[in-house]
């Protein structure tokens, strides 16, 4: 099993988490805090530039160097540990790290950079941060602690049929570091399985990504929403009543774009939308406002939580 660590912890803000979702960032640390995951959240860390990078905005190096500022805020604080809430984040992260390691060329430019700009103490030095042992997605956390998260359900949420969505940011780049899995991705399935419900399981979209492409969103909106559409009337066809992401970014995909949408293909979706780490807080009876943030998402939960409100903390 890969080990993951439950201590010295940077919990690595996500942009998109804290503007879309910030009941993601909050349903995370309930859970830490209950499983007993020492972590910090630094003020000084910076996006990982992942909106930018993908839209060709960030070149690598400039990606890379605020990757190695990042890395030492965290070791600055005895956290060098990076566990991201986003799997874009893990992607950039992991990538940038390889490259301070291996690439002696891009790690001296870099901390030359770091020294120009008068950050005289943020230079990055070879195995600062291994990007297999050091770089973790929240996801891998929770799998290694499903025992311990088991024993703080309080909802049973087990007649809801639910689908899970493994992003490719996760699954599609580092193959070897992942873990349940990449052609039959099963973390997220494993982790709502902690929570006392069974997915539907493979359905013949599991594998498809959410369409957005980033820049795809934009440039080709048609085609990507056409892929988001496609996936949408495969879990309609099994039936599903949620669906579990990882990345902030699907999320926003499918939560945003369902409405529109569902008026275009001229039918009905009813599916909600939830992060992994809002589903596992829900189980464990956390507040569906105040600390899953149901109000931040456009594919209204409230019918879902009415079903279940009698057993949430108050």
């Amino acid at each position: 099993m890969k080990l993951t660590p439950e201590k010295n912890i940077l919990l690595f803000k996500s942009c998109l988490i804290n503007v879309e979702y910030p009941g993601v960032e909050s349903s995370t640390k309930y859970i830490l805090d209950r499983i007993g995951i020492e972590y910090t959240v630094d003020d000084r860390q910076s996006c990982c530039t992942g909106l930018g990078y993908y839209f060709d905005l960030f070149d690598q190096l400039s990606t890379t160097a605020i990757a190695a500022r990042n890395f030492k805020i965290g070791s600055s604080t005895g956290h060098n540990n990076i566990v991201t809430m986003c799997a874009t984040c893990y992607a950039i992260l992991k990538k940038s790290a390889e490259i301070l390691n291996e690439n002696s060329e891009a790690r001296n430019e870099i901390n030359d950079i770091m020294v120009k700009s008068g950050l005289k103490n943020m230079e990055y030095y070879q195995g600062d941060v291994d990007p297999a042992e050091n770089i973790f997605h929240v996801a891998e956390i929770f799998f290694n602690k499903r025992n311990e998260i088991s024993k703080f359900v309080k909802v049973d949420l087990s007649d809801l049929r639910v689908a899970t969505h493994h992003a490719c940011h996760y699954c599609k780049v580092f193959y070897k570091d992942a873990i349940e899995g990449v052609r039959d991705p099963n973390l997220l399935d494993e982790l709502v399985a902690a929570v006392g419900v069974k997915t539907i399981g493979w359905y013949d979209h599991k594998k498809v990504t959410c369409g957005s492409g980033f820049r795809q969103r934009f440039i080709n909106k048609e085609i990507s929403l056409d892929v988001t559409g496609e996936k949408l009337q495969s879990l309609k066809d099994n039936n599903v009543d949620v669906l579990i992401h990882m990345c902030p970014n699907c999320q926003m995909q499918f939560d945003r774009y369902q409405p529109c949408i569902a008026e275009k293909l001229e039918t009905e979706f009813e599916i909600f939308h939830l992060n992994i780490a809002q589903f596992i807080a829900l189980a464990m009876g956390a507040d569906p406002y105040t600390v899953v943030g149901i109000q931040t998402h456009t594919v209204s939960v409230t019918p879902l939580i009415e079903r279940f409100k009698s057993k949430f903390d108050k």
